[in-house]
């Protein structure tokens, strides 16, 4: 059982920069990936970033390539999201996962086994 802990999560101007963590616990495997998620109201959850181990393989969604970064501390078990230039458009709770299945796609939510309860992300006009 892995449960995961964000935080970092606040309200910034357009343009600011915020970086959020992930904290593991429990049993975490040396081979699992981390995602973030976003998911604002009335949206469908959406696919941000997701870093597996094995040469710490990054994968970007498009929209945010250039503007978010992923890293993984195994020693710590802590995955954080960096981001900048943050747009109103970045406003949503924020959600980690971990343990990708590798029987589905890095960016499909159904392939992370436990999730994060999500850190808010407001960014103001």
């Amino acid at each position: 059982q892995v449960q995961l802990a964000e935080s970092g999560g606040g309200s910034v101007e357009t343009g600011g920069s915020l970086t959020l963590s992930c904290v593991a616990s429990g049993v975490v495997r040396a081979t699992d990936c981390m995602a973030w998620f976003r998911q604002n109201q009335g949206k469908e959850r959406e696919w941000v970033a997701t870093i597996c181990p094995g040469g710490y393989r990054r994968y970007y969604a498009d929209s945010l390539k250039g503007r978010v970064t992923i890293s993984l501390d195994r020693f710590k078990n802590m995955a954080s999201l960096q981001m900048e230039s943050l747009e109103p458009e970045d406003t949503a709770m924020y959600y980690c996962a971990a343990r990708w299945s590798g029987s589905h796609q890095y960016f499909d939510p159904t392939g992370y086994t436990y999730w994060g309860q999500g850190t808010q992300v407001v960014v103001s006009s």
